[in-house]
């Protein structure tokens, strides 16, 4: 057993697949001063009885490219360590079972050709070649992948492991971490107990927690909240096969049935067959009984009853073959379902990769990216979507991860179409408006934990979500609450945008710095930025106003208050000259928006509103009825408006006093659904699909927004050098011309050859067609003429070179 060292650059907490990886890679980049800590052996939390299926295709591009890094390197672990992996490269199919499945399946197909992955869709007999020992029975269509395949979880560790000790990595099993010290914004010591029950300490300047189901726990010991534990997953291990060795069995592709809740993996002599019951059992959040070392729960026949009868339905063998044994094990999840990565937002040198579900699928690849996370600065992908700093508090809270595990786990192979909500965990952020726009009809969304309109129903309209691959019900009213906007006035509940302040004597610089806009600005400027990374990618879109000479307004996304207020907190000043402070629940936000939205505001405030008193991109302090309301003459729509920050206790207030002045000019309520489409209209980005830390201003087209003569920035050089370069890609606006129904991932095609994919879609409802964004290589921007594909067809789109509405700003500056 290796002996615990003093101290150490980096130690990482737990010893699954996930800690091993980072071990690893960090030793393969250069850093041999790592420690890894398991308080009772390699594999022993969750890895040792993993399925070990090993799929590569996700929804985001970049997620998919980790697990692909994950496949590269089990080809060749075995010839580096000497460490046997059993990986079996044999494919992966997945089955549709229904119309709307076979949607999706080819939605997947596109994705994969968006991605570079050879996946295509092909005939039941064709999947049942593959697969002989399944029925064809409702099957309609079939994916395969031919570079998925599956591994055995506890080898592929130790192979891992291996290679990590093999580089310098020190690896000391039964000593479990008892608690962590923690000065300032970072963590300086382990505290430890060893194998014999003795105390130890170990200094170290990284920690990672890679502690899977007990990720919860070992946060809690710096002061981190981070929503991962675990949840009950069974799977059935099948007697032998008759007519089939184990030999001919493994030559098998793994097999995924959704429509039945099912997934199969060729084991030994006859198959493993796990799946996602709708009545799982959530473990872990009141914490994980100690000692708990490869341990299982009773296996629960009951529940997985309805699995069997699925799949016996699709693999009749199962009928005769019998059961060797139905394992129910604890298996790490998180509170949205995906991984927990990334560094933490309140501690500068603690980092989280825990959450996995499909940890072995992932771990090669997510072992390199946190390697790079640590060493770099930040990974090679933008992992947004994967990010620890995407979580807020609620997301950490028993009641919110009891219930939304088990509906996400449920949901992991429900079908599930564009525009879907959760159900589960709702109503935990509230607008101070959420009970007025219940009575008007609302229906609401999720995001960030807050209750928000997504669009609004008439009398006589059910209203409810029918989410669908084809027109959503919501399809007709979201469309006439684009119209009054653009034709008329309308209110927006956006009070679930995250807004804080920057002040202090050094806020100043400190926004200068950050900021690739100039930012000397007059008080009252309103001023739209990105704040970029070294590399010259976004790491943040938002809106800055200057409401005196050392403090400043900031407003974002609701989702990402928590990652943008840790980017500029990592990147100012530590010593009390820049103060963060968080304001979003201390204000409303009431977009009043349209060309007669003046008329309106006019009415109620005791100020003058006129174009020349109260221009574009400025802000002030206005009185509307009997409120204080700090007034920004920005918005999202492209249109003439305001976004109204009002004190929480007056919103209802300003919102019944605007609604009231506003019935004259027929003011209708709108929703998030609404928004999108105007955006997606006027050219206005998204920042983590359409702009992200892997893409820069120059290429996004927000180069007007750089201001290289103000001096110095966060970013500067790199951009200076890209536009000397010349960049290679740029991001585009599309119209699809005949309809369909984009939503993102699809691939943009040139002459048979996916040139690229896009990042948005939606329907311009003014200008009358699915209009998307994507990026293309500079080389073809001469060219008008393109084709998107959407679920498996070809649709004919041409580019635009300038926002399809009002492209001069001229309404917006009205």
């Amino acid at each position: 057993m290796a002996t615990v060292p003093s101290r150490a650059r980096v130690v990482v907490i737990g010893g699954g697949i996930l800690g091993c990886s980072i071990a690893y890679w960090l030793t393969k980049m250069g850093e041999t001063d790592v420690v890894l800590l398991e308080q009772h052996q390699l594999t022993d939390g969750a890895t040792w009885h993993a399925a070990g299926l090993v799929g590569q295709l996700r929804s985001s591009r970049n997620t998919t490219r980790m697990l692909e890094q994950s496949v590269e390197m089990y080809r060749g672990l075995e010839a580096e360590t000497g460490q046997a992996v059993d990986w079996h490269e044999t494919g992966s199919l997945r089955l549709a079972c229904s119309p709307e499945r076979v949607k999706e399946l080819r939605r997947l197909a596109t994705m994969a050709k968006s991605f570079g992955l050879p996946m295509d869709v092909i005939s039941p007999e064709k999947a049942q070649e593959l697969f002989p020992l399944m029925s064809t029975e409702d099957v309609l269509a079939a994916a395969f992948l031919p570079t998925d395949g599956y591994i055995d979880p506890a080898s592929v560790t130790m192979a891992i492991a291996r290679g990590a000790r093999m580089r310098g990595a020190t690896v000391c099993e039964h000593t479990r971490v008892t608690s962590i010290t923690v000065d300032g914004r970072h963590c300086s010591t382990i505290q430890y107990v060893d194998r014999d029950g003795e105390p130890g300490a170990i200094e170290c300047e990284m920690v990672v927690n890679a502690a899977g189901m007990w990720g919860m726990e070992v946060g809690k010991m710096a002061g981190v909240r981070i929503p991962a534990t675990a949840v009950e997953h069974q799977y059935l291990l099948s007697g032998p096969i008759e007519g089939y060795t184990p030999v001919e069995l493994g030559k098998m592709p793994t097999m995924r049935d959704p429509d039945h809740l099912v997934y199969y993996k060729p084991d030994g002599p006859g198959l493993l067959i796990g799946g996602y019951e709708p009545d799982t059992i959530a473990f872990g959040t009141t914490g994980i009984p100690s000692p708990f070392q490869r341990q299982l729960f009773d296996p629960n026949f009951d529940r997985f009853a309805q699995l069997a009868e699925l799949g016996a339905k699709r693999t009749p063998c199962l009928e005769t073959a019998g059961i060797r044994t139905l394992l129910n094990g604890p298996i790490p999840y998180s509170a949205d379902a995906d991984f927990v990565m990334g560094r933490v937002p309140e501690l500068d040198n603690y980092y989280v990769a825990t959450g996995f579900l499909y940890g072995i699928a992932a771990g090669g690849g997510a072992g390199k990216m946190m390697a790079e996370w640590m060493l770099e600065g930040r990974p090679s992908l933008d992992l947004w979507p994967l990010d620890v700093r995407r979580f807020s508090f609620h997301h950490t809270t028993r009641h919110f991860m009891d219930t939304r595990m088990v509906e996400m786990y449920a949901h992991h192979y429900k079908l599930a179409a564009p525009g879907s909500e959760k159900v589960t965990a709702r109503g935990i952020r509230r607008s101070p408006l959420q009970h007025v726009l219940a009575a008007n009809r609302a229906v609401f969304g999720s995001r960030g934990g807050w209750e928000r309109p997504l669009w609004f129903a008439p009398e006589g309209v059910e209203a409810v979500d029918r989410p669908s691959f084809d027109e959503p019900n919501w399809f007709p009213y979201v469309g006439a609450e684009h119209r009054a906007v653009r034709e008329g006035v309308a209110l927006i509940d956006q009070t679930s945008f995250a807004k804080f302040e920057i002040t202090g004597p050094g806020a100043m610089d400190a926004v200068q710095w950050l900021s690739v806009a100039d930012m000397d600005k007059p008080v009252g400027s309103a001023i739209y930025t990105q704040l970029c990374n070294e590399r010259g990618g976004i790491e943040c879109d938002l809106t800055m106003t200057r409401t005196a000479p050392d403090s400043w307004y900031v407003v974002t996304g609701a989702a990402f208050g928590a990652h943008d207020m840790g980017w500029i907190r990592s990147n100012s000043p530590d010593d009390g000259s820049v103060i963060v402070r968080d304001l979003t629940s201390a204000r409303a936000v009431i977009n009043l928006c349209g060309p007669k939205s003046r008329d309106v505001l006019q009415q109620v405030c005791e100020d003058d509103v006129s174009n020349e008193a109260f221009p574009y991109a400025t802000a002030r302090e206005l009185t509307i009825g009997s409120a204080p309301v700090l007034a920004l003459r920005i918005g999202y729509t492209g249109e003439l408006g305001w976004e109204l920050h009002v004190p929480t206790e007056y919103a209802a207030h300003v919102y019944e006093t605007l609604r009231h002045a506003g019935d004259r000019h027929g003011i209708v309520d709108v929703g998030y659904r609404a928004i999108d489409t105007m955006r997606m209209e006027k050219g206005y980005l998204y920042w983590s699909t359409d702009i992200t830390p892997d893409t820069t201003p120059w290429e996004a087209g927000l180069g007007w927004r750089v201001s290289l003569k103000k001096g110095d920035f966060l970013g500067r050089d790199a951009l200076v050098a890209q536009r000397e370069a010349g960049i290679e890609r740029k991001l585009c606006t599309f119209t699809l011309e005949s309809m369909a129904y984009p939503v993102s991932g699809e691939a943009i095609i040139a002459d048979g050859q996916v040139v690229g994919f896009t990042t948005s879609a939606n329907f311009g409802h003014t200008v009358g067609k699915p209009v998307a964004y994507g990026y293309l290589p500079v080389g073809l921007l001469d060219r008008t003429e393109f084709t998107i594909e959407v679920y498996g067809e070809a649709i004919p789109a041409i580019r635009h070179d300038r926002p399809l509405y009002d492209p001069t700003s001229a309404k917006l500056r009205a």
